[in-house]
């Protein structure tokens, strides 16, 4: 399906769970925060539901987060019939990595494609710090799992953060030069915590020449349909990828919207509108009626985010949204 501004809106991105066994600095408060009532929490069956929906849209694309999807009782079967509906072409997993040690060849069995691990540092005491209390052997172990079950192209996020891993990016250069590893490099966005960090943005500009990668060739076989720019320099088995929410934004090229695990479908990660699917689910709608709020909230999306002129001014932190 087109928006209103023709772009092809063909990827859904859905949270399964607000619930994470991390959490990371930028992300989360060092509290926490309140657990959606499990009550209000979409059932898989719902899920599933509104995937088979969306498909008569042209939905083909469809990546599962969280919080840490992987904490949900049920996760791989759920995968397995999500990989099997008609229409579903491209079926993707996002999570922290440290349940993949003993999942990753269930999940690629389910017939997950392949995943994004989230991994801001390589340095056993920064992750500890940066996610409060995780073990980054756990995470690497999963990265290699991956790899063993072939999740392929396996892809890192690495949120760039200046305080927290700035000079580490050398060492993720690494990583992709001597294991076919996708690393991106992602800018900070002012959502949720990660607005009292504005100090701490990094451009990816100056992430580009501090690697030395200004005239690095493109890497143009990259699995996927999201807004990296990918880079393969001379020898790397890998490939390094950069994500520019702000000093070079995507919004117009942009294809997809959230569905959040409480059920609200979000055309644009930092607009605070929502379209409640959860309740038009429970009052009984027929699948026409949900294909037709589908619809409406597509034509919806805006033309551009505002996180470059304001900061996140939601309620919701990330973990909530779909990371």
């Amino acid at each position: 399906m087109q928006d209103q501004y023709q772009r092809k809106i063909e990827y859904l991105r859905i949270s399964v769970t607000d619930r994470c066994n991390l959490r990371c600095q930028y992300c989360m408060p060092a509290e926490g925060i309140p657990w959606i009532p499990h009550e209000r929490i979409l059932s898989f069956e719902e899920i599933l539901r509104l995937m088979a929906v969306s498909t008569h849209l042209g939905f083909r694309r469809f990546r599962v987060t969280g919080g840490e999807p992987l904490v949900r009782k049920g996760i791989v079967e759920f995968l397995e019939q999500a990989s099997h509906l008609p229409g579903v072409e491209d079926l993707m997993l996002t999570t922290n990595g440290i349940f993949l040690p003993e999942t990753a060849f269930a999940l690629k069995a389910a017939g997950v494609n392949r995943v994004n691990i989230s991994l801001d540092t390589l340095d056993p005491l920064r992750y500890k710090e940066i996610t409060r209390g995780g073990d980054v052997r756990q995470a690497l172990q999963g990265v290699f799992r991956s790899l063993e079950a072939g999740l392929e192209p396996v892809k890192l996020n690495v949120v760039v953060v200046r305080s927290l891993n700035l000079d580490e990016l050398p060492r993720f250069l690494d990583l992709a030069e001597n294991y076919p590893l996708n690393v991106r490099f992602i800018e900070l966005m002012p959502i949720g915590t990660g607005s009292e960090r504005r100090n701490d943005f990094v451009p990816i500009d100056e992430m580009i020449q501090l690697l030395g990668l200004a005239k690095a060739p493109q890497a143009q076989d990259v699995a996927g349909g999201g807004p990296a720019e990918y880079l393969r320099p001379a020898g790397f088995q890998g490939s390094i990828g950069f994500i520019s929410a702000l000093s070079r934004h995507f919004c117009h090229t942009c294809n997809r919207v959230r569905l959040t695990a409480d059920g609200k479908l979000r055309p644009c990660l930092h607009s605070s509108y929502e379209v409640d699917l959860l309740s038009a689910l429970r009052s009984g709608k027929s699948d026409a009626e949900l294909l037709d709020i589908f619809a409406r909230a597509v034509w919806s999306k805006p033309a551009e985010h505002h996180m470059n002129e304001q900061a996140w001014q939601d309620k919701r932190y990330m973990s909530q949204i779909g990371g």
